[in-house]
């Protein structure tokens, strides 16, 4: 079964995708101008693939989690998707990415940090 999971930022959606159930990738981050752009990239992403089953990000006990979880329920919304999608507790991840990448390269806004944090989700439904 070939798996994505995505991190839903309002600027950027880190991408992630484990071909094996063994081996999570990050991908190149798909960068937002409007929701509608992101929703036809992130579709096209999943159809090149041909992924199986989509893994998203969700915030939980933040202080704004119920506005962000309503807001990415919203995007998954516009993608119109025919395959399975399960959600995965997101808390943390960005932190964890950062302190993974620390001198590996330096963290502009080019989203391989928040690729770096789908691939934490990913791994986190795999309890890899």
């Amino acid at each position: 079964m070939k798996l994505a999971s995505i991190d839903v930022g309002l600027k950027r959606i880190g991408v992630a995708i484990c071909l094996d159930e063994k081996t999570v990738m990050p991908q190149n981050a798909i960068l937002r101008k409007n929701r509608n752009q992101a929703a036809r990239d992130v579709n096209s992403f999943l159809d090149e693939w041909e992924i199986d089953k989509l893994i998203v990000g969700l915030p939980k006990d933040g202080s704004s989690s119920e506005e962000m979880e309503r807001r990415i329920k919203h995007f998954i919304s516009l993608l119109k998707l025919k395959i399975e999608v399960a959600y995965q507790d997101e808390q943390g991840t960005s932190f964890e990415a950062k302190e993974l990448t620390m001198g590996d390269f330096k963290h502009k806004k080019d989203g391989r940090l928040d690729s770096v944090a789908a691939k934490i989700i990913l791994e986190r439904y795999l309890k890899i």
